[in-house]
């Protein structure tokens, strides 16, 4: 069922928003003359009116048992915020540029996970484009925004959006996200986006006045939960059904990174999250292009990318933050919180191979065992990263890895996620070793809100242990202190960081061992426990042999690669990436001893 605002080309907008809970609704526009629009409602509990000689940008509300003025749910214009009325949006005016445009194949793509409001001065779609082409260069071929549903205020990670289908004003609204999205598609480059579909924000958040979109009988760690499963719940399905197909239909995006969905509690014989994988795939019958669904969850549960047959969900991939987890703590040292289960080569070891490190076994920080088995599942389906929004910005001080490791270190975590045979997932600025941090910020207008939300940080943060007190969430500097640097991209190390990136993005093009995201054409081993991991990768072409030095001490090892001459790719010692300087031949044979520096990468391809 259709819903919102829908302009046709005589001029006439249909309005349709489901409000069961209401015994009377009328639709009232605020220009060019204020008028009243009694709306008739269906069977089913939608309201709907046809009104003529409406124009695009036109504000409306309903207004809702005679007494209250509110914004409508399925609005895609906010212009003046989440307490204002909605704007008409045509979205037959806009001219795209894209028609030959084909997404990229999953196996080949290399996010880049940014927010809009940050990554650049200017802090809107314009300012993303504007450096598109930097991006490109690098071989970044897919950009991930963080969610650009509507949110109170100017400033926000977009995880409070409380009107799923409009588009921040401050960002430069729906034609400056087609247009990102349409310059990107000739730039070659995919837009991912971020969608939020377990919870909707606390402040303008109206949707409980309308109907019963929420359910007490759960709860998110952010506010209530949306309503899958009980009562009225086919129509919360289709509100957000219709929101995924919004997206790819009117804005042509390529692909959806659903948060948090272990927060989506559905006890249904068909869960939403099935039931929106086979419309999307509808929507690319319809529209002749490729979307994908991409989840986050925390459950290690394979069911999400598992095929309708096998009893799965049917998404194409989904976040493995295992990876993450077990380099970080080999890095760092850091044991707190979630990272008490990792800490172990044996652990990274196991994610590279099988994407999953728990799958069933006990989990310390649980308290139970966690997960199934990954194994089977391809190595395309696990994006993995070594730093993201969620483990930089959900540190106290948003301490990128860059702030917490040496130099070597983070060109070994750069050389361990991009020869992986994951599909990889930059963060921001990791590409050239940003150093501003990217911290938690929100602009709310009520204070009482905005008290809940420092007391709500802190908590979070015993967990952890950090005692300190956090940075203010509500500060403007919070936001500011966020901002990309974009010039330390030419500074010495900066620079070097972003070469060594630029390069190793080139070789998984490349080198055909490492086109092919095979763990049929993968081995993974630690060294007799000496924090030296070997990895071989190999297609029909090709074989690679990439060493790691996992620890911060030099190393002698005896190392036996496959028969034959082996010679160096990429040495992370060398003086061309600023390293210390390498003892490792430019050939080695097959059975050799080398001297690893600290945190040292080796890449090697036989002659």
């Amino acid at each position: 069922m259709r819903i919102g605002a829908h302009l046709r080309d005589s001029g006439v907008c249909e309005f349709s928003v489901w409000a069961p809970s209401q015994s009377r609704l009328v639709l009232v526009l605020e220009s060019p003359a204020k008028t009243e629009h009694p709306m008739v409602q269906d069977q089913d509990g939608y309201w709907k009116t046809v009104v003529p000689d409406v124009a695009p940008g036109t504000l409306y509300w309903y207004l809702l048992d005679g007494e209250r003025l509110r914004p409508d749910p399925a609005s895609f214009h906010q212009p003046r915020g989440v307490h204002q009325p909605s704007a008409v949006v045509d979205h037959g005016a806009y001219r795209w540029h894209d028609a030959e445009w084909q997404n990229i194949d999953l196996a080949k793509l290399v996010l880049y996970e940014l927010h809009v409001g940050t990554f650049s001065v200017e802090g809107t779609f314009d300012g993303v484009i504007g450096r598109l082409d930097e991006l490109h260069d690098l071989g970044i071929n897919a950009i991930e925004l963080m969610p650009v549903a509507q949110f109170p205020g100017e400033r926000n990670w977009g995880y409070d959006g409380v009107y799923p289908f409009a588009v921040q004003h401050s960002y430069g609204g729906v034609d400056g996200l087609k247009h990102l999205v349409d310059v990107a598609h000739q730039r070659g480059i995919a837009v991912f986006l971020d969608v939020v579909y377990n919870h909707l924000g606390p402040e303008g958040n109206y949707l409980a006045e309308y109907g019963p979109y929420f359910t007490d009988r759960y709860r998110t760690p952010w506010g209530k939960a949306i309503n899958y499963d009980g009562s009225y719940s086919d129509h919360v399905r289709n509100y957000f059904v219709e929101n995924a197909l919004a997206w790819i239909r009117e804005f042509h995006i390529d692909g959806l990174r659903l948060d948090a969905v272990h927060a989506i509690f559905d006890n249904s014989a068909t869960p939403f999250l099935q039931m929106l994988a086979g419309n999307v795939r509808a929507a690319e019958q319809e529209t002749g292009r490729r979307c994908y669904l991409i989840s986050e969850s925390n459950l290690n549960d394979t069911k999400i990318i598992r095929p309708a047959s096998e009893g799965g969900f049917a998404h194409d991939a989904q976040w493995s933050d295992d990876f993450h987890h077990s380099l970080h703590t080999i890095l760092t040292g850091e044991r707190d919180g979630y990272y008490e289960d990792f800490g172990s080569v044996s652990h990274l070891v196991k994610s590279l191979r099988e994407g999953f490190v728990y799958s069933g076994q006990y989990s310390a920080y649980r308290k139970r065992c966690h997960g199934n088995s990954s194994a089977a599942r391809p190595a395309e389906q696990f994006v993995i990263s070594s730093q993201n929004h969620d483990q930089i910005g959900n540190r106290m001080h948003g301490e990128r890895l860059s702030s917490l490791v040496p130099f070597e270190a983070l060109k070994l975590a750069a050389s361990l996620e991009l020869l992986s045979p994951n599909v990889p997932l930059l963060f921001m600025g990791e590409e050239y070793a940003e150093t501003n941090p990217f911290l938690f910020f929100v602009d709310h207008s009520d204070q009482n809100l905005i008290e809940a939300v420092r007391k709500g940080r802190k908590e979070e943060f015993q967990a952890f242990g950090w005692k300190e007190e956090p940075p203010d969430p509500q500060s403007v500097e919070s936001f500011a202190r966020s901002r990309l640097t974009w010039e330390r991209r030419t500074a010495q190390k900066h620079k070097t960081m972003l070469a060594f990136y630029r390069r190793l993005i080139s070789f998984r093009r490349e080198q055909p061992a490492l086109a092919l995201l095979s763990k049929d054409h993968l081995q993974v081993e630690e060294i007799e426990q000496s924090g030296i991991l070997i990895m071989q990768r190999w297609s029909d072409q090709q074989a690679v042999v990439a060493v790691f030095n996992l620890t911060e001490t030099q190393s002698e090892i005896q190392v036996s690669f496959p028969a034959g001459t082996w010679k160096k790719l990429l040495d992370s010692a060398d003086g061309q990436w600023d390293g210390g300087g390498s003892g490792v031949a430019e050939t080695i044979p097959g059975t050799a001893a080398i001297r690893l520096n600290p945190y040292q990468a080796v890449l090697f391809t036989r002659e």
